[in-house]
């Protein structure tokens, strides 16, 4: 019985320190993000906290998170379904290139209908015009996880990603080729 408690406070315990893990440091570090999604994989009943922190007011907190999110979707994307309509809008909204970058690859993991599929393109064409080569970088990519699995996309995707080889920054020069590979074109 002692057991289960101290289980059950060391889960607590964890809860509240998944965004005070995310706090402070540089802006140029993912700070304890690693740590965080290790932590969020192993006990799913986190992740609602991890994701609470995409709409924090501190810029550091809502950048380790995506971080972490975008990490631990990675091998369980149907975790991000219950934030489907949320994703969406900050995929929309958010200003923040390390946020954005984080959310190019993590909204095409989820279940799209045909309308929210072309707001999700619309959205990664806008970030193409990203001031950020990263961000740039992400919504190539993340175009091209859309492409994967909807065919009807696959051609102005891929005249998208030949684009980039002619006139994208290294990185997108690069991701493109590697992409357009993947597509087998």
């Amino acid at each position: 019985m002692a057991r289960r408690t101290d289980s059950g406070m060391m889960r607590a315990m964890a809860r509240n320190r998944i965004i005070a893990m995310l706090k402070g440091g540089d802006r140029r570090s993912i700070g304890r993000s690693d740590r965080v999604a290790k932590i969020v994989n192993a006990d799913r009943r986190l992740f609602a906290n991890l994701m609470a922190g995409l709409w924090s007011e501190d810029a550091l907190v809502r950048m380790r998170a995506a971080d972490a999110a975008e990490k631990v979707t990675r091998e369980k994307p149907e975790w991000l379904a219950p934030y489907h309509k949320e994703l969406l809008g900050l995929l929309a909204e958010t200003e923040e290139q390390e946020v954005r970058w984080h959310l190019t690859v993590m909204v095409p993991r989820l279940e799209l209908n045909a309308n929210e599929r072309q707001a999700v393109i619309g959205s990664l064409n806008r970030y193409l015009e990203d001031r950020s080569s990263i961000v740039k970088t992400f919504a190539l990519q993340g175009l091209a996880d859309l492409a994967k699995s909807e065919s009807s996309i696959r051609p102005t995707v891929v005249e998208t990603l030949r684009q980039a080889t002619r006139s994208g920054t290294p990185a997108m020069k690069a991701r493109s080729r590697k992409l357009l590979q993947q597509l087998g074109s």
